[in-house]
């Protein structure tokens, strides 16, 4: 409100009403303003929303804002006036030589060497990333600029990760699919050493890369082994380092992390030293994690590290309870991962859905061999733990289950010492969910994002519902905005663990910051009676058809999924089409090298296919071509509970479905590093496949009715 006559009138946030009642010279809206009334004549009105340079204006007095793209920028920390939101920030350096001072003699880290183990303690891991921090110094890397890693989970990776912190720079996990501004890039072995060289010149500021496994197959300028690496930074003196560490803040970037890009190019999410720290502590609180004063944690790291799921339970809870983390063998999800749990025996695990999808699947089969009386005990015990889960009660015959069953199935998993069992990353059935709650191994879902620093809800113990994701951890806050009538909207973050922007990128984090600085998930949820987190789909998968329904794919592909066990990946097609279709691939067999489905089905598909009098065992032609009439069936009778799922009859209700001739994969590119869907990437690669059964019915085509039938049309 202008009573006077003024030369320029600035808007940097949106106004619902700008009234002048005297001349202005220049007025300046920085964004959109509802309304503009003047009562005067103004020399210019000029409103057009212009980008703003690099910061919320939601400032507060110190005079940082919320966030920044910039890589040398600082933000306003989120905190509040009592709890968790209170806590001192600390920089990675601080909670790291707190962890040293309290636990300097017990096990860090801890791997294999052909059949030896070796480890480091607390003192000797902090040591260590000391004298990587000297050593990039000593090879260039600036203030603010990256070093990429590259390769498998293994003690050199986090040596280099946090080296990379407390020499100033940012610790960089290097997805095949980002290129970061290195200057330093650290790979495991001569194959990724060749990735790195053949895009070489394309990396301007380049400066060294290290390789952490296994000698040089050839000698190269500014191309050291870990060793090599290691010597230069060992007689380096610490005034530098010193003085770098005592001048980071918590509010200043120290990790980069690269988005999946499962809905687009990935971004770099800028993540401060206090977004890492206080996410751990709020983490391990909410939990209740054991200090290693009283008893250590044990976790087993083997998801990619590039993620923030992986880094955050590896890496920085660990670290603030003096925890020990095992490495797993590089094959881990390719059959090696259940060994070193029954070795290493974890008291915490974390597990994308298709990590405890394959523990279903094995076990399954391995039941399916067992003995009539063997397979009436296994069905009772499961009823039992089933019921005893769901309602919290714990009747005799319960004791009687667990001795008999449950006790056993957690040693031979390697999980009898595991008090916490996690699933997060992507979306998890919820049958999967009750096969291990019917085996006394009650899956807790947690809920985050890459920008909230990992986990935002956790379900607990005590605060458990079947395919809820819990409640948000002490100091952050959720909201629903735009809530529909069943309440369910977009799912808004608050608290320390937001990000403090995408690098460079001022239009992205403008899209996901709102102006009071919440975080736009971009996911769909609601609250139930009690406050437990439910997501219900994704707003950018949101399926609306010509008709204009809005139809969540999730629910319907995991029916399908659910009821018809050959199916191991399930995409629903429809958006802007009369009717909706589905592709489909049927469970076969990974090649371990290289990780690319082959045209063999998988063992449980094989038993499958046998219980319903069919005798294929590859994909092609039988399964994918639709020539079996077994399997044929079993689509049939796997659409009765997708229709239950799905909303009810319409004109565009009726779906059709096609088998694909070969699983989705990571090297395949139709899922991410997490095993995430990644569905712009997989509608791009079988338009062809979708577009025909769309525009040719005399295709064969399988329509999948939403009255549960199927017929084959030509």
């Amino acid at each position: 409100l202008l009573s006077e006559p003024a030369s320029l009138v600035l808007l940097s946030e949106p106004a619902s009403l700008v009234l002048l009642s005297e001349p202005a010279s220049l007025v300046l809206p920085r964004e959109p303003a509802s309304l503009v009334l003047l009562s005067e004549p103004a020399s210019l009105v000029l409103l057009t929303t212009t980008r703003r340079p690099d910061s919320l204006s939601v400032v507060a007095a110190g005079g940082s804002a919320l966030w920044t793209c910039q890589r040398d920028g600082e933000v306003t920390l989120r905190t509040g006036e009592s709890g968790m939101a209170a806590e001192t920030p600390l920089t990675v350096n601080q909670m790291f030589a707190a962890s040293v001072e309290r636990f300097p003699d017990l096990m860090a880290l801890s791997w294999k060497e052909g059949e030896q183990r070796q480890s480091l303690t607390w003192r000797g891991y902090y040591q260590s990333c000391r004298t990587a921090a000297r050593a990039f110094l000593k090879l260039g890397l600036e203030r603010y600029h990256g070093v990429g890693i590259l390769g498998f989970n293994s003690a050199e990776w986090f040596i280099a990760d946090i080296g990379a912190i407390l020499a100033g720079g940012f610790g960089v996990g290097i997805y095949t699919t980002n290129s970061a501004e290195a200057n330093v890039i650290v790979v495991e072995n001569n194959k990724q050493l060749q990735k790195i060289l053949q895009v070489q010149d394309q990396l301007p500021h380049l400066k060294a890369i290290v390789q952490y496994k296994d000698e040089l197959k050839e000698k190269r300028p500014n191309v050291y082994t870990w060793a090599e690496f290691m010597a230069l930074g060992r007689d380096e003196p610490d005034t530098l380092l010193d003085s770098i560490i005592s001048s980071q803040k918590p509010n200043q970037c120290c990790t980069l992390i690269y988005t999946s890009g499962t809905t687009g190019q990935p971004k770099g999410v800028m993540l401060s030293h206090d977004n890492l720290t206080w996410t751990a502590g709020a983490t391990c609180r909410h939990v209740g994690l054991t200090d290693a004063t009283r008893s250590q944690e044990v976790v087993v790291s083997y998801l990619p590290l590039s993620h923030i799921a992986a880094q955050m339970v590896d890496i920085w809870v660990t670290m603030k309870v003096g925890g020990a983390t095992y490495f797993a063998q590089p094959d881990a999800l390719k059959g090696s991962l259940v060994l070193t749990l029954k070795e290493v025996r974890p008291t915490a695990f974390m597990g994308v859905p298709r990590v405890w999808e394959k523990m279903q699947e094995k076990m399954k089969s391995v039941g399916a061999k067992s003995s009539t009386l063997t397979r009436k005990v296994a069905s009772w015990a499961k009823e039992v733990g089933l019921q005893t889960n769901l309602t919290g009660r714990s009747p005799l015959n319960y004791r009687l289950a667990k001795k008999l069953v449950f006790k056993k199935v957690r040693k031979a998993l390697g999980l009898d010492r595991c008090l916490r069992c996690y699933t997060g990353a992507a979306p998890i059935t919820k049958d999967t969910l009750q096969f291990f709650l019917s085996l006394d191994v009650p899956l807790y879902e947690l809920y985050g994002m890459s920008e909230s620093s990992g986990p935002h809800t956790i379900s607990l113990p005590d605060a458990f519902r079947l395919t809820s994701c819990g409640k948000e951890i002490e100091g952050c806050k959720t909201k629903i905005h735009n809530p529909d009538l069943e309440g369910i909207g977009e799912i808004c973050f608050w608290g320390r663990h937001l990000f403090m922007g995408y690098l460079n990128q001022y239009e992205r984090t403008e899209e996901a910051l709102d102006a009071e600085g919440w975080l736009h998930s971009g996911d769909l949820g609601k609250h139930d009676d009690n406050d437990f987190l439910f997501i219900t789909g994704r707003i950018k998968e949101l399926i609306i058809t010509a008709g204009g329904e809005n139809i969540p794919p999730v629910p319907i592909e995991d029916a399908v999924k659910e009821m018809v066990p050959l199916v191991s990946n399930a995409m629903l097609i429809g958006d802007k089409r009369k009717f909706l279709s589905m592709l489909l691939t049927v469970k076969g067999q990974l090649n371990e090298e290289t990780g690319v489905p082959t045209d063999e089905l998988t063992a449980e598909a094989v038993e499958v296919c046998q219980r319903l009098g069919s005798s294929a065992t590859r994909v092609v032609p039988r399964c994918a071509a639709g020539r079996d009439r077994a399997v044929h069936a079993a689509i049939q009778e796997g659409n009765q509970p997708a229709s239950t799922s799905a909303p009810p009859p319409t004109p565009s209700g009726s779906r059709s479905g096609v088998v694909l001739d070969r699983d989705f994969s990571i090297i395949g590119g139709e899922l991410g590093p997490t095993m995430k869907l990644r569905r712009p990437v997989v509608m791009k690669m079988y338009m062809e496949q979708i577009d025909s059964f769309y525009k040719e019915l005399r295709t064969t085509i399988y329509l999948l009715l939403w009255g549960g039938n199927i017929l084959s049309m030509k």
